[in-house]
């Protein structure tokens, strides 16, 4: 019970950092020279996507540490927190871009922080390899919408392009990794239930 209450004091810490912001990149992203100053509407523009992406790191931290606080694996359990740590970098990442264009982050992120905390520990439940099998296809589709950011953005914004970049690489090992370390292939209705959610996630916080 002490080990359990431990435990959700710090996912409750954790949850207050990734919401206020009081997070710091580990890793430095390499952007390309020299930089382009952009007009207002192509820092706009960038703005509403950094802050999209920005949200889905949200989500991620809470997924991840969700899916960890069950996870009887301990094996398991290290390499999500370790995606998670990992993961920590480009919330950072996204955070400082979103300050540097003008932008705001999404005052829904602490409803997406919760009710993807909750889905993580449902995915948990169903044992290692369904939450594994949950992990790779959410990087999948991140990977999916980070490659149409690429497409979205202003040319010009090259230190946006290489965060996204550097980002949707690293979404592709975990995906990888999450195949590797066992995950089974989810039912089409659920990997489909995570598009429509994913997709109402995006058009929401572009706005807000």
């Amino acid at each position: 019970m002490f080990l359990f209450i431990d435990r959700m004091i710090e996912e409750l810490d954790q949850g207050l950092r990734v919401l206020s912001g009081a997070v710091s990149a580990h890793r430095d992203v390499e952007f390309p020279e020299p930089v382009i100053e952009l007009n207002d509407e192509q820092k706009k523009m960038s703005a509403k996507l950094m802050r999209v992406n920005h949200t889905g790191e949200v989500c991620a931290q809470a997924l991840y540490l969700g899916q960890a606080a069950v996870e009887k694996n301990g094996d398991i359990k290290i390499e999500l927190i370790q995606s998670a740590r990992e993961e920590l970098d480009h919330l950072a990442w996204t955070q400082q871009r979103i300050k540097e264009l003008g932008g705001a982050t999404s005052v829904l992120n602490p409803l997406f922080y919760g009710g993807s905390f909750a889905v993580g520990l449902l995915a948990g439940l169903f044992g290692t390899q369904t939450s594994l099998g949950f992990l790779q296809e959410t990087e999948r589709q991140v990977e999916s919408h980070l490659s149409d950011h690429l497409e979205r953005l202003p040319v010009e914004d090259v230190r946006s392009r290489a965060i996204i970049s550097q980002m949707k690489q690293e979404e592709r090992v975990h995906a990888d990794r999450a195949k590797l370390l066992g995950a089974s292939m989810l039912p089409k209705p659920v990997t489909e239930a995570m598009g429509l959610m994913s997709k109402a996630m995006t058009r929401t916080t572009f706005i807000i």
